[in-house]
């Protein structure tokens, strides 16, 4: 129940929410308070005191905003709405002293800093502190951390807002980070200087206002307003999380979040955060043929002459790799059935029925997780199949959710009922008419491990019997980008990989992840030069996500849009370009000639890919039940840092790939 109360900002009269805090009742009003360790998403520490203001009536002295709640403000003598002043001469003098004091110790280190032009002290102190430091007195230091290869810390500029110590704690689920110490000795660090274990801790470096903790591998490499910065989709997972490019010339620099509150509100795992050097790497810039058992660089008419006549009259199937943005898989889809050739996307044995969007992308949006009191998982490991869902689950699990777990026991930052291991656990719970939880808001999560076996579909049919049973919404969680939107436009064939065996060509969109029989004739489109590049007797280089513009459905079902940021190196071509010049070389000419016009027959087919970030509801097709094994339930990503080509040319993933397995090793006493 709303309880609505009128508050007098800066003369202008609001009606807002009684639970707000004054901070927000002054956002909705559309003014701006300064603050540093207030941040939406994280608990109230009410620390800085920056974002004081007056409130009339009340104690002779400004109050912290960001910790006083409307209600718990007095209206006036003959009952009208309490008065709150931004911008009186209390409020200007309160915030020149806060600044004061927090400067007393800061380092004049802007023109060094790797935060400078985008730091919120530098900004406050621009607009609400004073031009003067009465202060002589020596400044005190701190010794830097060791945090990992990740985060860079410059301590003595920490202002203690505790922001990171509290994401850290409440958001990643880690316990590594405090403060310790008081008065002038009170500083952040890291328990017994350990390094941190999180896929989510890059996202510190956004939180901190000041340049205390900056990205170690970007640092001293540009400065913000040498950016150009583009709006972009991340397909390290298959959340979608909304991201921010920033390029240099044709360098891509960094990778920031996006704020969706529908996807990843604004974090973004490690993995897509730092990957930008994996882009730069083995990248392939020319076509390749093999000629004598040997790969030689070919011009782009001598490799899509020789792609022709390896297809030409032979048995042809296609393979989706997991980075394929949707327009390549259909135009690849388009050229491979026109051959009379079969597609295939489910390369990892993935059971997902065609047609049957409640089945292989479920029912539950994202933000269904938020409210839900009962999360069931169901051969999955959301910590390392995409860390975001995870943090997402955890704060749910934080508001009181249950969450139940039929799989591997692994360590989900969170505490979970675990039901079982294997099939038998599912059958009995599936079969279970659960009074009690119907009631409740509830969501089934299906991981990837829980379908790639061969009962794989049974499995998924279990799982929706139980979604029905406990009136639950279903989530199927995907780990590849490319998958969802494959399965749209139907990039599938009967009995799946089984049935591509007797291939004589294979046409191979980016899949690195599988072995090839060795008889098949193997075309390559990639832009990396990894397994699938190896195992090629055609090499076609095409684009990677940041250099042409693609749609991507994300696990949800929710279409959403990767913008060009930067070009591809040397002669690589976009992905449905090359397609479109092969089926050219065919005789076989695909019916269009720019992305507007395959985007149009694209949506022909498939209209709802139209519709950009939205979540098209699906309609509920029960599976039947099949015979179910006994095995138990694996998880699919065995490594989080090298799961695509993109993460396995880059150096920085290969250290942190090591950093985590040498953490799993149990220590021997004399370490």
């Amino acid at each position: 129940m709303s309880d609505l109360r009128k508050i007098i900002i800066d003369d202008n009269e609001v009606e807002v929410d009684g639970a707000m805090t004054l901070i927000q009742a002054c956002e909705e009003a559309g003014i701006e308070i300064p603050r540093f360790c207030y941040h939406e998403r994280l608990s109230i520490a009410g620390n800085c005191r920056m974002c004081l203001v007056e409130v009339v009536g009340g104690p002779p002295k400004p109050a912290a905003s960001c910790a006083m709640q409307v209600r718990d403000l007095r209206p006036g003598p003959e009952g009208q709405p309490p008065v709150v002043k931004t911008n009186s001469p209390m409020v200007k003098k309160a915030r020149e002293g806060v600044m004061e004091f927090l400067l007393i110790n800061h380092p004049l280190d802007c023109p060094i800093c790797d935060q400078g032009g985008e730091c919120d002290l530098q900004d406050q102190a621009m607009a609400y502190g004073v031009d003067f430091s009465r202060f002589r007195e020596p400044k005190r230091a701190v010794e830097d951390l060791d945090l990992g290869p990740l985060v860079e810390t410059h301590m003595t500029r920490c202002i203690s807002c505790t922001r990171c110590v509290r994401f850290t704690t409440e958001v990643a689920g880690i316990t590594q980070m405090g403060q310790t110490g008081r008065g002038e000795d009170a500083e952040i660090t890291s328990y017994l200087g350990e390094t941190l274990d999180s896929n989510l801790q890059g996202n510190i470096i956004d939180l901190c206002p000041v340049g205390a903790l900056v990205s170690k591998p970007y640092a001293f490499t540009a400065r913000p307003w040498e950016l150009t910065k583009t709006e972009s989709v991340d397909v390290m997972d298959a959340l979608g999380s909304n991201i921010r490019v920033d390029t240099k010339g044709r360098e891509v620099m960094r990778f920031l979040p996006r704020n969706h509150d529908g996807v990843n509100e604004e974090w973004i795992s490690d993995k897509t955060r730092f990957v930008w050097d994996g882009l730069r790497r083995q990248r392939l810039d020319r076509p390749y043929v093999r000629v004598d058992g040997k790969l030689k660089p070919a011009t782009w008419p001598e490799a899509l002459a020789a792609a022709a006549t390896a297809m030409k009259g032979k048995k042809v199937a296609g393979l989706v790799g997991d980075l394929a943005p949707v327009e390549a898989v259909f135009a690849l889809k388009e050229l491979i059935e026109g051959q009379g050739g079969s597609i295939e996307c489910r390369t990892d044995g993935a059971k997902l029925p065609a047609g049957n969007r409640s089945a292989y992308v479920g029912t539950a949006t994202i933000e269904d997780i938020d409210t839900a009191e009962m999360i069931q998982l169901i051969g999955t490991n959301p910590r390392v199949e995409a860390p975001v869902l995870n943090a997402r689950i955890r704060k749910a699990w934080s508001h009181g959710a249950t969450v139940g777990l039929i799989g591997e026991p692994v360590d989900l930052t969170y505490d979970y009922v675990h039901v079982g291991a294997d099939r038998a656990a599912l059958k009995k719970i599936a079969n279970q008419n659960i009074g009690a939880t119907k009631d409740k808001e509830s969501i089934v999560i299906v991981g990837q491990g829980a379908l790639q076996e061969a009962d794989g579909e049974a499995v998924l049919a279990l799982a929706m019997q139980l979604a029905e049973n406990t009136n639950s919404k279903l989530l199927i969680l995907h780990t590849a980008a490319s998958r969802v939107g494959a399965l749209d436009v139907g990039a599938i064939t009967d009995g799946g990989m089984d049935a591509l065996g007797d291939s004589e060509v294979i046409y191979n969109l980016g899949a690195d992840e599988i072995d090839i029989a060795p008889d098949a004739v193997v075309i390559y489109q990639g832009s990396h030069g990894d397994r699938g590049a190896h195992r090629a007797d055609i090499i076609l280089p095409s684009a990677a996500y940041t250099e042409e513009q693609g749609l991507f459905v994300n696990t949800e079902g929710r279409p959403q849009l990767a913008l060009r940021a930067g070009f591809p190196p040397g002669e690589a071509k976009e992905n449905w370009a090359i397609l479109r010049a092969l089926s050219a070389e065919i005789g076989a000419t695909l019916p269009f000639d720019s992305l507007a016009q395959l985007r149009q027959a694209l949506i022909a087919k498939v209209p709802h890919l139209a519709q950009i970030d939205d979540v098209p509801e699906n309609a509920w097709q029960p599976l039947p039940v099949g015979k179910l094994g006994d095995a138990d339930f694996r998880n699919v990503v065995g490594d989080f840092y090298l799961t695509n080509p993109i993460a396995r040319a880059s150096e920085l993933m290969a250290e942190l790939s090591a950093n985590a397995k040498a953490r799993q090793t149990t220590k021997i006493a004399a370490e």
